[in-house]
């Protein structure tokens, strides 16, 4: 025997239809919705990253994960002492092969996204040392870094080989920036790179400045501007600078880049 539906029923089932599709509607206009403002934010204000090596121990560590404000960079500029995300200026990172398949596109869509830490194999992250018309040498006779006529006490560096595996004496150029890494005897910053703009890294490249660690949790950290470059006489304008800067000495490549 045949049954038919009631009014009631058919117009009962029209109506649970009906809401099921407003609320797929809905969770696809907040997902797209959460997406755009991603992508908004990675664009504009701000980015996760991988660090790539221990170039900066024991500040940052491999594979910590750090959030880069690019907002505060394209405000307020680029400072003495921050820890910085640029893109390599050109030739400071090897060649690096793509991950490809699908799971390569995947990973690609996700850091586009926001979603992931960027891990593109094509970006550094090192402290902003000097700024454009600084004048660095290295280095004094306790083996210290000298900034505009003071020597700087560094207490992030990583103890080990000091700082003087590369001699130099360098006029920051215009708009560009001197930096190094924290782990000085395993860094390929821009000591290495002296005959190219006096190794330093151009405006244009800089990413963000490193205002956090956010992962793993038990490294949860802020990362301020040491003390050290909060001294006034790093803004005089010592006398006998040089016009331009090249290095000396006889550079000792360290174990790793990045």
């Amino acid at each position: 025997m045949s049954t038919t539906s009631s009014p009631q029923s058919r117009d009962a089932e029209r109506r649970g239809s009906a809401k099921q599709a407003s609320l797929v509607r809905e969770l696809l206009l907040i997902v797209g919705v959460a997406l755009v403002l991603s992508i908004l934010v990675r664009t504009f204000l701000a980015q996760a990253f991988y660090v790539p090596s221990s170039s900066m121990e024991n500040t940052l560590l491999v594979q910590d994960r750090i959030l880069v404000s690019k907002l505060t960079t394209q405000i307020g500029g680029v400072h003495r002492g921050e820890i910085v995300v640029f893109t390599d200026p050109g030739g400071w990172l090897p060649a690096t092969e793509p991950v490809g398949g699908v799971a390569g596109t995947v990973r690609d869509a996700l850091m586009w996204i926001g979603l992931l830490p960027s891990d593109t194999g094509e970006d550094l992250v090192k402290r902003v040392i000097g700024v454009g018309g600084d004048h660095i040498v290295c280095c004094d006779a306790k083996n210290r870094i000298v900034l505009n006529g003071v020597s700087l006490v560094e207490p992030y560096l990583k103890p080990g080989d000091g700082t003087a595996q590369v001699r130099f004496d360098i006029t920051v150029p215009a708009d560009r920036f001197f930096v190094m890494g924290d782990n000085r005897g395993d860094s390929s910053d821009s000591r290495f790179h002296l005959d190219v703009a006096s190794g330093t890294v151009p405006q244009a490249n800089i990413v963000g400045r490193v205002v956090a660690v956010i992962w793993p949790m038990s490294r949860w950290s802020g990362e301020p501007i040491p003390a050290t470059f909060e001294n006034p006489k790093l803004d005089a304008s010592p006398l006998g600078r040089p016009a331009g800067g090249s290095g000396d000495g006889s550079p000792r490549p360290p174990d790793s880049t990045g």
